[in-house]
């Protein structure tokens, strides 16, 4: 019996594309032979230069203003862009923000920018995204961009974990109701990662050193990349519905995870 063959997709929109984890994406996606539409928030020239890097390969690049504090009018970019760029095959929701407050001093305003941004954002965009597959008639890709915190909690980020956590059930709803059209939908839950999220922007992984993580270092964006690559690929046709984490092997330390600690002893038995 053969293997059905997947179409290569022509085209994605990465959201929050100007630095981190999506500028990765998007230039992993090009050297993959897609065109990609990039969004932004506060940096335009950092989303141009992820454009220039996605040219660089001999792909087209367009890039959008995105702010998912606005919805849903902030949305609109997604067909924005899928219009610029002529389909829409891939859609990475990778924008994202979070916090540091405990939960008993978060205000609500801060507790609904987080919301909007991580869960009712992404929301929002894939529906516009599997709209436009749909009428294409030839499937697609989703891929949404959670965290390890979609699955453990972290002290001082409830708001993000609650949205991390609904952005993985909300993966699962949308693969199982999307199948039907050929889309596949899944998560990437990334660990901590040399992002400027993280404070680590330009940081060698290599050496950096964190006990508390199997691997002994943080992620680069390029290893989340690459997974998220492989989603949005045709080697990934019958994934979905799954959430990857990308974390060193942080969270199969359970109750003993954490990238803050200091030492190996957890290492002896």
């Amino acid at each position: 019996m053969s293997v059905p063959t997947a179409r290569h997709p022509k085209s994605a929109v990465i959201t929050g594309a100007d630095s981190g984890i999506g500028r990765a994406t998007a230039v992993r996606l090009a050297r993959a032979g897609l065109d990609v539409g990039v969004t932004w928030h506060h940096d335009l020239k950092g989303a141009e230069e992820t454009a220039e890097e996605v040219r660089a390969h001999g792909q087209r690049a367009e890039v959008a203003h995105m702010d998912l504090t606005r919805l849903p009018d902030a949305t609109d970019a997604v067909d924005e862009l899928a219009d610029r760029l002529g389909r829409l095959d891939v859609l990475v929701n990778n924008a994202g923000t979070g916090t540091a407050t405990p939960y008993l001093d978060l205000k609500l305003s801060t507790v609904r920018e987080v919301l909007d941004i991580d869960l009712v954002g992404p929301f929002l965009c894939g529906q516009r995204a599997a709209r436009h597959m749909i009428r294409q008639g030839d499937g697609g890709r989703i891929v949404n961009v959670t965290s390890v915190h979609e699955h453990q909690p972290r002290v001082g980020a409830a708001p993000y974990c609650a949205a991390k956590g609904g952005l993985g059930l909300l993966t699962q709803v949308m693969a199982l109701e999307l199948a039907e059209h050929g889309i596949t939908v899944n998560a990437v839950a990334p660990g901590e990662i040399a992002t400027p999220m993280t404070g680590q922007e330009d940081t060698d992984v290599t050496e950096e050193r964190r006990p508390g993580v199997p691997l002994g270092r943080p992620g680069d964006a390029r290893e989340v990349a690459a997974v998220i690559a492989f989603l949005a690929g045709p080697d990934a046709s019958y994934v979905t519905g799954a959430s990857w984490a990308v974390d060193g092997g942080m969270l199969r330390m359970g109750p003993q995870a954490g990238s803050h600690l200091t030492g190996d002893d957890w290492r002896r038995p």
